[in-house]
C-alpha cells in the first residue's frame, strides 16, 4: 500500500471497536457507542449499511465469512447475516457483563466469548447457549486467540486482577495449562510460522512478551509504550505485529522472522524496529 492515512470523517458516534472482513478486504466492521454495528467500505469512503438492535454499546466483533458476530455491553452477543436485510438471525445469551472479547476459531466451527464478569464462553453454530462455560479467570477477560496449527486449542488472557494466560481444550472445555505474566493480558496472537505467540500487557512495563509453546518460556520482552497496550494485529505475511497503545501510539514489531537469531538479537532487533517506525504513528 502507498501508507496513506485515511480518515472515516462521517462516523459520528465513539468508535468501540474495529474489524475488517475476511472475505472483502474493503470492508471494515466499526461497533460503536451508540449501539450499532456499521460496515464501511474503504476505499469508497462510504458507509453501506448500519445494523441496530443492541441495548449497549458495541464492545467486540468477530467475523466467520460472511456471518459478523457483535458483543455488547448488555453481556448479549448477536450474529449477523451481512449479506440479507434482515441480518438478525441469532441472539447468544450466557454472559452476565460486557462482552469484550469475540474469536472464531481457524475452521469457524467454534465462537469464542470473553466479558467483564470473568468467564469465557465457547459456542458452536447453530446454538444459541454455550457449549462450555470457562471459569478459571479472575478478571475480564479480553484477550482470546485460536492456535492455527490445533483447531481445539484456545488461548484466552486475564485482566489486571488475574494475569493468567490460559490455555483450554475447546472438544471437551479443560483447562490444559496456565501461566501467570505478571500483569494485565490484553490481547494475543499466536503465530502463523512457529510455535510462538505474542501477547500484550499492561501495568507496570507495558510491554509486549514472546512466548515458546507450550514450555512458556518467555523469548523476548519488547517495551516502548508508555502506558497500557490495548490491542495488536499481525500483517498477512505473519512476521510483524502492530501494537497499539493507550499512550496514543502505533508501534510495529519484526519479530516471527527471527526463527534463528538468539533471544537477545531477536529482542534487540524487534525493539529497533518499532523505534524507527513508531516515529512516523504518531
Amino acid at each position: 500500500g502507498s501508507g496513506d492515512i485515511m480518515e472515516l470523517t462521517e462516523h459520528s458516534s465513539q468508535i468501540a471497536s474495529v474489524r475488517w472482513s475476511p472475505i472483502v478486504p474493503e470492508i471494515v466492521a466499526i461497533g460503536d457507542y451508540d449501539n450499532k454495528v456499521c460496515l464501511w467500505n474503504i476505499e469508497k469512503q462510504s458507509l453501506l449499511r448500519v445494523m441496530s438492535g443492541h441495548t449497549g454499546r458495541v464492545s467486540s466483533l468477530a467475523w466467520n465469512e460472511y456471518i459478523l458476530s457483535s458483543g455488547s455491553r448488555s453481556g448479549q452477543i448477536f450474529h449477523h447475516d451481512v449479506r440479507v436485510s434482515n441480518h438478525h438471525i441469532a441472539t447468544l445469551v450466557g454472559h452476565d457483563l460486557e462482552v469484550c472479547g469475540l474469536a472464531y476459531s481457524e475452521d469457524g466451527k467454534y465462537l469464542a466469548s470473553g466479558a467483564n464478569d470473568n468467564n469465557v464462553m465457547i459456542w458452536t453454530d447453530g446454538e444459541t447457549t454455550p457449549l462450555h462455560a470457562l471459569i478459571e479467570h479472575t478478571a475480564a477477560v479480553k484477550a482470546l486467540a485460536w492456535s492455527p496449527t490445533s483447531k481445539n486449542l484456545l488461548a484466552s488472557g486475564g485482566g489486571t486482577q488475574d494475569r493468567q494466560i490460559c490455555f483450554w481444550n475447546a472438544t471437551h472445555g479443560t483447562l490444559q495449562h496456565s501461566v501467570d505474566t505478571g500483569s494485565q493480558v490484553s490481547s494475543i496472537l499466536w503465530s502463523k510460522k512457529t510455535k510462538e505467540l505474542v501477547t500484550g500487557h499492561g501495568y507496570s512495563q507495558n510491554q509486549l512478551t514472546v512466548w515458546k509453546y507450550p514450555t512458556m518460556t518467555r523469548l523476548a520482552e519488547l517495551t516502548g509504550h508508555q502506558d497500557r497496550v490495548l490491542q495488536l494485529a499481525m500483517s498477512p505475511d505473519g512476521s510483524t505485529v502492530v501494537s497499539l497503545g493507550a499512550d496514543e501510539a502505533l508501534r510495529l514489531w519484526k519479530i516471527f522472522d527471527c526463527e534463528t537469531e538468539t533471544k537477545t538479537k531477536r529482542s534487540e532487533k524487534a525493539r529497533a524496529t518499532s523505534s524507527k517506525l513508531s516515529m512516523h504513528c504518531r
